[in-house]
């Protein structure tokens, strides 16, 4: 270093710092030997305090403005080194320069997951990330106990730390919440609020302000969330509805048959049957107990009356079984006759629904020929 610039950097007139990047909380101001010259300039700016460091204490703190250094405006660096009367030659401190800008955007996130006890699913893993703004509140507490020796001091060097606290705050609020798992997605306020006040009590200890903590998702496994979602769907599903629709669709698509119009009458047949069954099984669905004796929603049959039940053989393919509603509906459609096979229960072979007499009045009643004149 030649003559010229030992001077520049003994003797130094103006001290500033502008700072060209965005993550940037601390930096100390360079000089040759840390020497600071009687009635040197101070400049701080907006977003900006300056600290003064007399061999590794806190002297004075510094507001935007800009300062005039003497005795008068540093009272405790004066007191630090015995001045009494003053000084006219150079004296040397250190000076940070620190931003107390709202440091926006942070990220946090749980590197593992965190292991919940839910009372349907038992232990699930779930994670969690999110962001959170900052600022410095108190400069002298934050380079004291953060900051040390270190030249310049960013976002990144701190994020790591925050992150631990915030990921430890978050597991204790999640635990002592004890919300169902698939609530969690619907009250993420309610615990970015409460993580938040939390927050604002460690960050303070460090000479810190947290101004807004959110958590934007709180995820869960695949598998958990598929179960959730069928749980959910279950809850308001309408079971009659559902049945009905079920029933339609099937009789749409035998009726779609392109096996031409008999098959069109097997797949009606199979739709008829298939109604009934699934009408059997609305009717089981919809049975409740009360005390011991269960009650439904239909009658039972009437004692004594005989249940007509016939399977019906239809292009050589077996239809049914069919109630007594059922074929008669099939006779009204042309789809059975007399000549039809038909089988039931105790048959030893398919026979002829004509020779049947218990279907005697499915046919219907034709009235006697016209006596002759």
């Amino acid at each position: 270093m030649n003559l010229f610039k030992k001077l520049a950097g003994e003797f130094i007139d103006i001290i500033e710092f502008l700072d060209p990047t965005q993550n940037t909380i601390v930096h100390r101001f360079e000089r040759y030997q840390n020497e600071i010259k009687n009635n040197a300039k101070l400049v701080v700016r907006e977003g900006q305090m300056a600290v003064f460091i007399n061999e590794g204490q806190l002297a004075d703190v510094f507001s935007p403005g800009t300062h005039t250094l003497n005795t008068q405006n540093l009272p405790i660096l004066s007191t630090l080194k015995g001045w009494k009367y003053g000084f006219d030659s150079p004296f040397k401190a250190e000076v940070y320069f620190v931003s107390t800008k709202t440091f926006i955007d942070q990220r946090w996130g749980t590197k593992n997951p965190i292991i919940l006890n839910d009372d349907r699913f038992g232990m699930i893993e779930v994670r969690s990330f999110g962001t959170y703004t900052f600022k410095i509140a108190d400069p002298g507490k934050f380079i004291k106990e953060i900051v040390g020796t270190s030249g310049t001091f960013t976002t990144d060097q701190i994020n790591d730390q925050l992150r631990s606290a915030i990921v430890t705050r978050f597991t204790d609020s999640i635990g002592e919440a004890n919300l169902p798992i698939e609530s969690y997605a619907a009250n993420l306020n309610e615990l970015s609020t409460a993580i938040f006040a939390y927050m604002k009590d460690d960050f303070e200890v460090y000479g810190m302000d947290v101004t807004k903590f959110l958590i934007e998702n709180v995820s869960m496994p695949e598998d958990i969330k598929k179960e959730i979602f069928e749980l959910s769907r279950l809850n308001h599903v309408d079971l009659n509805k559902l049945m009905q629709m079920k029933a339609a669709k099937a009789m749409e698509a035998a009726a779609n048959n392109p096996s031409g119009v008999a098959g069109a009458g097997v797949g009606m047949g199979a739709g008829f049957a298939m109604a009934n069954q699934f009408g059997q099984a609305m009717a089981q669905s919809q049975t409740t107990t009360q005390g011991q004796q269960p009650v439904t929603n239909t009658p039972p049959p009437i004692p004594g009356a005989v249940v007509i039940s016939y399977f019906v053989a239809m292009n050589g393919q077996q239809a049914g079984p069919f109630d007594f509603e059922g074929l008669k509906q099939m006779v009204g459609n042309g789809q059975l006759t007399k000549d039809t096979l038909v089988w039931k229960n105790g048959m030893g072979n398919w026979e002829k629904a004509g020779d049947q007499g218990d279907l005697s009045t499915v046919w219907g009643q034709t009235p006697p020929p016209l006596p002759t004149m």
